[in-house]
């Protein structure tokens, strides 16, 4: 595995785990999965142009 691979499956990880589940947390909104997906977006784009 290249560790592009590996930080694309990682960040996965965190943005699931960044779902609003709990009562406390569904006030957040979509801030911590929305920042969680761009930072994935920008990965993703990085390892498709072959930079990482």
């Amino acid at each position: 595995m290249s560790l592009g691979t590996i930080l694309i499956i990682i960040l996965i990880l965190v943005l699931i785990g960044a779902i609003p589940a709990w009562p406390y947390s569904r006030g957040w909104g979509y801030g911590p999965s929305g920042i969680l997906g761009l930072i994935l977006v920008i990965i993703l784009i990085l390892v498709l142009m072959g930079q990482i």
